[in-house]
């Protein structure tokens, strides 16, 4: 395994440095500068923090069979709300900090430099602009979501771990969206909006015959949605066409408050997929 996959959070922001500053646009204060720039210093720790975040989010979905190696997590920017930062197209798996791209909400990236871009980025662009409380977006095709966006059956909470899903999960078609046949994918802005559209204000939303995508107030819980959402997807499809006695909509509610964050999760998970 490539050396990126086992450094410690404090080795990866110490040793952050010149390359995460010019890459973010932020300037290294120099030695003897009076505590001002110190603010400076706390911006990149802070914006180095949340790289590190998102790589180990892309891990951690990864290991917990949420993300193949075609789909994506981004985390909206604590520098401009009006930026997101996304991984460079490739597996999520073996994602590092020098693979994280900064786009602005239309999807354009700040600092492209050749590198190949998720064609679907529109998802996270179109997703932010309307729902300014999210901080955070996945898009994946785990099978047994997928299974559900066809089945004509509505994803529902069946345990308290996903009592966030609360009354229903929405579906997205994007034939009707569009109007015509399509390769599936969202791979420009009106197709994003469309998207966005059919989410509403829900945590989340299944897209037929392609997946789904979920949302977060952080980045730790959009993760922890998504692997709950796919649980529970795995066992509503094992039980199709059976009586399943789903949670009541309140009691949905009171356990998606219990579970907001998901902390011991992603304690847990992070350790777990950086050892890899």
């Amino acid at each position: 395994m490539e050396k990126a996959t086992s450094i410690t959070r404090r080795g990866f922001l110490s040793g952050s440095g010149l390359a995460l500053t010019a890459m973010l646009g932020v300037n290294e204060p120099a030695a003897g500068q009076n505590a001002a720039s110190g603010v400076k210093t706390d911006a990149t720790e802070a914006m180095a923090s949340l790289i590190w975040d998102l790589v180990a989010a892309n891990r951690i979905l990864a290991d917990q069979d949420v993300l193949d190696g075609y789909g994506h997590v981004s985390v909206r920017s604590e520098r401009d709300a009006m930026r997101y930062l996304l991984a460079r197209s490739m597996a999520p798996e073996i994602t590092s900090a020098d693979d994280i791209m900064e786009y602005d909400l239309d999807s354009n990236p700040i600092d492209g430099r050749g590198r190949a871009m998720h064609s679907e980025r529109f998802i996270h662009g179109e997703i932010y602009k309307v729902r300014p409380e999210v901080k955070s977006v996945v898009h994946f095709h785990a099978p047994s979501v997928v299974l559900m966006s066809v089945s004509g059956e509505t994803l529902r909470p069946i345990y308290h771990m996903a009592g966030f899903i609360g009354d229903g999960a929405p579906l997205f078609d994007i034939r009707k969206a569009s109007g015509q046949m399509t390769n599936m994918l969202i791979s420009d802005g009106a197709l994003g909006r469309a998207l966005a559209q059919s989410l509403g204000n829900k945590p989340m939303a299944l897209m037929r015959g392609h997946g789904a995508v979920v949302v977060g107030e952080s980045l730790q819980q959009a993760v922890g949605r998504s692997v709950y959402v796919k649980v529970n997807a795995e066992m509503q499809v094992q039980a199709l066409g059976k009586r399943i006695e789903f949670l009541e909509p309140e009691e949905a509610r009171l356990a998606g408050i219990m579970n907001d964050s998901f902390p011991k999760d992603w304690d847990l998970w992070k350790e777990k997929a950086m050892k890899r």
